[in-house]
Formats: structure tokens, C-alpha cells, sequence
């Protein structure tokens, strides 16, 4: 053997300790860290010196030998050349049946008072991605318990779909009434960015204590900061693939979407990525579908994610780049209305403008057709609505007219829902032939 070959085989036997370097701040602007002589591997953890102690920063970028942090908390008390230390052991998420109930924040620590979550195992960093041709076709509806979902944009086991929808228009209880209706065997609810008294009024009020029992919910308020809101996101759809990978159906449900892209182009601004598209950079269109593909169909011997992804439209705009970008790559979209919700329709569902892009593929051919009816009724009188307003309009001119005037007040009553109120989808089913006249009452 020569020496260079014995020398690799020593070279293998040697345990070689990772020695932290540590290193000191040099700058701090807004909410970034700069640091030099400091390595440590992108998402890492550093313990930042402080006159309170010490303060846990990620690393979020680096550009020559300066290294760019984040606090995870508020960075008060840091002083000039302050010590930045990598840690070695990095915390994971708590995964196991426990979570079921309770409420945690991003770091997986318990919000709820009921003491420390007892895990099976870790959450990893990255999990590994399923490939596209393992997974299982959407082939059977998952009831929500929401009758104009059901019925007319039916969402699958493994769907992914947004629900867009302006400040105040009733989504966050739309969001409620399906945790209740919902067949799915978990429910995972990630509020992200909402203020401290939504969050509350969300669990208590809105989710309720029967539909807490099956439920986790990720909370990480508005005041937080950016890579709190971003981790949010991320445990919410780990703690997803856990249930998934256990064959479990889970219900994933992101309030907000919005929130998450918009704590991405605060750390990428922060860190000089450069805008693109009105001010946002372009990590935040590369990260969105690669959180929504965590979402879907399992392979064999796993469950689903069906996963319902709210999108902010500012001042109701759908061209907005989020709301745009999110449209492409989900597989549907339902769309509330404010006109509707200032007449009092809850749930503001605007059926004209919302589609599921799987429901062809899962439900029956009549049911298809009584949809299609309903669908093509609603729309027959939104765009005569002014004319029949005003009285422009003469019953007789055009039967189809006459029809979808007579089927309005029925379609209402079908699509409004109380929030306390459950149907199951075959319940819906046989409401939705009864009002077509496919199955007389």
C-alpha cells in the first residue's frame, strides 16, 4: 500500500470535532445583523450577545466575509462588536399525536398554557420531496361541510386550492366552517400575520372546542418578526407531512399566503435582494410553489394534504402579483366577494368567478351537469341584473331570462350556509339534484 492510500485510511478513522468559530457584530440595520468571522451554514442558528443575554439569529445570507443574521426575537440590548456564537445543537419542531388540540408558534413551543408537547421525533429542516409520478391521482371529494363548495366547486383529497379574498369579507369563518364540516381526520391551521385578539377569537370562538379536539394550529401574529411568520408557513405544512406520512388525511389550512410572500420580501429587501414585480424580489416567487407543492396526494401507504391557501387581494384586485403568481400554480380557486358580503350572503362565495380544477375528474356526470346548471343560472341574471333593477327588462323577452329570475331566490338559499351549520356532502348532493329538478322532491 503507498503512503498516500494509508494516509486516506487514517484520514477516515479520525473523528475530526466541528470547532464554532465565532465571531462579532459589526453593523446593524433595520432588521439585520452583520457579522464577520463568523461561519455557519445558511438557516443555521447563532446566540447573539446582549445586555439581557443572549438572542437567537438565523442565518438568512452572506456576501464575502460579512454573514447576514436575523433575530427570531426583538434585538434590544445588542451592543457594538457584539460576540456571535453558532450553535451547535439547532432545534427542531416536535412531531407526534400530542399535537393534537393544542396551539404552538413557529418553534413549536406551546401558546395554550398546557405544558410541554411530548414528541416521537423531530422535525427536520428539509423533508425529502415526494416524486411526481409517485403520487396518488385525485380521484375522491373530501366533504367540507360547506354546501357551495361541495356542490358546485367539489375540492378532492390531495387538492390545493386559494381562497381569495379581500379585508373583512368572511374567510377566517368560512375557514371555521369547514374545520367543523370537514371529513379529514386532522386539521392543521396556520395563522400567519393576523393580529394577537384574531388569533385568539379564531381558536375560541370560530374553530370552537369541537373542532380544537382534531385540530393543531400554528400562530404567529403580525408583531413577530418576518422569519417567525415565514417559519410559521413551513412548520404548518411539516407538521402536515407528518400526519400524511402516518396515512392520515389532513386538512391544511394557510391564513395567509400573502403574509408568508410578504415576510419573504421583508428578509430578502433586508439582506439588498433586488425588487422585481411592485417591490417584491424574486425568492418570493421561487419559495411560493415550492411551500404549496408540500401540499397533495402522498404515495402508497400515505395519506393526503388537501390544502386550502387564503390570498389577500388588495383593494379586491385578482391581478395582484401574489394573488397571480398564487393563481398559476394552485389547483383552484374560490373567490368572496365583498359585494356579496355587504348584502349579507355568507358565505360570500362569488360561484361566476370561482372554479375547481379537479372536480370533473371526481364527481358524477349528473353532478357535473346540475352544477353546470346552477353555474349558468347565476350567471344569466348577474349580467341582466341592472336591466331587471331598474325594470328595463319585460318577462316573456327571453325565456332563459325568465328562468334565472325565477331560480334566483332558490340558488340564494342554497348557497347561504350558517356558520354553526354542517351538510354533508351526500346531503348536498340530493339538495343540489332537488334544485336543478334532476330528482323531484
Amino acid at each position: 500500500m503507498s503512503l498516500a492510500e494509508r494516509l486516506k485510511a487514517y484520514q477516515k478513522r479520525i473523528q475530526t470535532p466541528r470547532v464554532a468559530v465565532s465571531g462579532y457584530l459589526t453593523r446593524v440595520v433595520g432588521l439585520t445583523f452583520e457579522a464577520v468571522g463568523c461561519r455557519a451554514p445558511i438557516g443555521s442558528l447563532c446566540g447573539v450577545e446582549s445586555a439581557q443575554g443572549e438572542i437567537r439569529a438565523e442565518v438568512v445570507g452572506f456576501a464575502g466575509d460579512i454573514t447576514y443574521l436575523m433575530p427570531i426575537s426583538d434585538a434590544h440590548g445588542v451592543l457594538p462588536g457584539a460576540q456571535v456564537r453558532p450553535l451547535q445543537r439547532q432545534q427542531g419542531l416536535p412531531l407526534s399525536m400530542g399535537l393534537l388540540g393544542r396551539v404552538i408558534d413557529a418553534n413549536g413551543q406551546a401558546l395554550d398554557g398546557k405544558g410541554r408537547i411530548h414528541s416521537e421525533q423531530t422535525g427536520t429542516a428539509k423533508r425529502e420531496k415526494i416524486n411526481p409520478l409517485a403520487r396518488r391521482v385525485i380521484s375522491q371529494p373530501l366533504d367540507v361541510g360547506v354546501r357551495a363548495i361541495n356542490g358546485l366547486l367539489t375540492v378532492g383529497q390531495g387538492q390545493r386550492m386559494g381562497l381569495f379574498a379581500g379585508s373583512g369579507v368572511g374567510k377566517s369563518v368560512l375557514l371555521g366552517m369547514m374545520t367543523r364540516g370537514t371529513t379529514a381526520d386532522v386539521i392543521v391551521v396556520g395563522l400567519i400575520g393576523e393580529r394577537g385578539r384574531e388569533v385568539k377569537e379564531f381558536i375560541e370562538e370560530i374553530l370552537g372546542e369541537e373542532g380544537r379536539q382534531r385540530s393543531v394550529v400554528v400562530a404567529s401574529p403580525a408583531d413577530q418578526s418576518p422569519l417567525m411568520r415565514l417559519r410559521g408557513c413551513e412548520a404548518a405544512a411539516e407538521i402536515a407531512e407528518y400526519f400524511r406520512d402516518l396515512g392520515m388525511n389532513v386538512l391544511l389550512l394557510m391564513d395567509s399566503l400573502t403574509r408568508y410572500a410578504m415576510a419573504q420580501r421583508e428578509i430578502a429587501l433586508a439582506i439588498g435582494e433586488p425588487p422585481a414585480t411592485k417591490g417584491y424580489p424574486p425568492s418570493v416567487f421561487a419559495k411560493l410553489p415550492a411551500l404549496v407543492e408540500r401540499a397533495g396526494n402522498g404515495g402508497e401507504n400515505q395519506g393526503s394534504i388537501t390544502a386550502f391557501y387564503t390570498v389577500l387581494t388588495e383593494g379586491d384586485d385578482l391581478q395582484d402579483p401574489i394573488a397571480d403568481s398564487s393563481r398559476a400554480i394552485l389547483d383552484g380557486h374560490i373567490v368572496l366577494s365583498r359585494e356579496l358580503a355587504d348584502a349579507g350572503h355568507y358565505p360570500a362565495i362569488d360561484v361566476e368567478a370561482s372554479i375547481s380544477r379537479v372536480m370533473p375528474q371526481i364527481v358524477s356526470q349528473q353532478h357535473m351537469l346540475d352544477a353546470v346548471q346552477v353555474r349558468q343560472w347565476f350567471s344569466q341574471y348577474r349580467r341582466n341584473q341592472d336591466l331587471i333593477a331598474i325594470g328595463a327588462y319585460t318577462k316573456g323577452n327571453d325565456p332563459r331570462i325568465d328562468q334565472a329570475i325565477n331560480m334566483r331566490p332558490k340558488i340564494d338559499n342554497f348557497l347561504q350556509q350558517g356558520m354553526r351549520e354542517v351538510v354533508p356532502y351526500d346531503e348536498c348532493l340530493g339538495q343540489l339534484q332537488q334544485l336543478t329538478g334532476s330528482r323531484q322532491s
